[in-house]
């Protein structure tokens, strides 16, 4: 359902005033068959040119067919910091109305480096790989984070107990770099209490810190406390640029029938006009959704209403115009 949710969000982004001249690439299944490859070269090449980027969910195989194309996007332009914000949204059932957190996820190693082999038929080695470079310069993005956006804590979630060279490694430089940032709380949660208090008690968090695969739980965990993937945007950002997607998969099962919700690449298209400099149209646009959320009229079939993908997002543009109207 990429290509359809992705487009409901261009929409919206141009109608918000920004004037963006959009390079198209495929991506995974599609460019296998056209290129051989589901990474073709001149995509990485366009990322690094224009430093960011707007992406689809694509659908990646289990168990089998080609590698996580997210995975080798965010190795080929080392997008080290995953960044997940978790609101909850006006109008949308959910357990916490008032949650309002954000995941900063290690992007680069881990369990996810893929590192993988047959040690004897039937027995198999996942190597878990952390390093000082990588926990280091997560841990400080995470601080960095919680700064300009006036965030009060931020929580390391790990394993070291169980774990205590790799995980350890990085709870110990977790605490190096928060002297950094005295005016910062800081503390951490092991990964299986960090979940019970998630659900118990969110409101004690704010910003979250970790390692890879504990990031790709929790956000999902995370999501659901708020109604959902649909609603879960995120940033993929490092030195060579920034990628923005949507926390969901694919979902093919509804692709092409028009009503996926694009709620959640649209907010990831937000985050990135914010991180291009174009904080208004984002700040316009994005009260626009939020009207749309509060009147309830013009709700997705996940949410409970019966609203296709692109009238959503003309529901959202119409919103944007009679508000520039009124302030002309």
């Amino acid at each position: 359902m990429g290509p359809e949710i992705t487009s409901a969000t261009v929409r919206v982004i141009e109608a918000a005033g920004v004037d963006v001249n959009w390079e198209t690439h495929i991506l995974g299944a599609q460019a296998q068959e056209k290129y051989g490859t589901t990474l073709p070269d001149e995509a990485i090449t366009s990322i690094r040119e224009n430093r960011v980027a707007l992406k689809g969910p694509i659908m990646t195989p289990v168990g089998k067919g080609f590698t996580s194309v997210n995975v080798g996007l965010r190795k080929a332009l080392d997008l080290y910091a995953n960044v997940r914000p978790v609101r909850a949204l006006p109008n949308v059932p959910c357990r916490y109305p008032e949650l309002d957190l954000v995941i900063v996820r290690e992007n680069t190693e881990g369990l996810y480096s893929g590192i993988e082999h047959v040690v004897v038929p039937g027995v198999v080695e996942s190597l878990k790989v952390i390093t000082e470079k990588a926990s280091r310069r997560i841990v400080k993005y995470a601080f960095e984070f919680a700064r300009d956006n006036r965030r009060r804590k931020v929580t390391a979630v790990h394993k070291a107990n169980i774990m205590k060279l790799s995980d350890g490694l990085f709870l110990d430089l977790f605490y190096e770099v928060s002297k950094e940032f005295p005016d910062i709380e800081a503390d951490d949660k092991i990964i299986d209490n960090c979940c019970m208090q998630l659900v118990m008690r969110p409101e004690q968090f704010d910003v979250l810190v970790m390692e890879n695969l504990y990031g790709d739980i929790l956000s999902d965990l995370c999501a659901g406390l708020i109604g959902g993937l649909g609603l879960a945007p995120g940033a993929n950002i490092g030195e060579q640029g920034a990628v923005f997607e949507a926390v969901h998969g694919s979902a093919p099962d509804i692709a092409g029938q028009g009503i996926a919700n694009p709620t959640a690449i649209l907010m990831s298209g937000l985050m990135m006009l914010r991180h291009i400099g174009e904080a208004d149209a984002a700040a316009r646009a994005e009260k626009a959704m939020l009207d749309v959320f509060a009147e309830g009229k013009y709700l997705t079939r996940d949410l409970g209403g019966t609203t296709n993908t692109a009238d959503f997002a003309s529901a959202i543009i119409e919103r944007l115009a009679a508000t520039e109207s009124r302030s002309a």
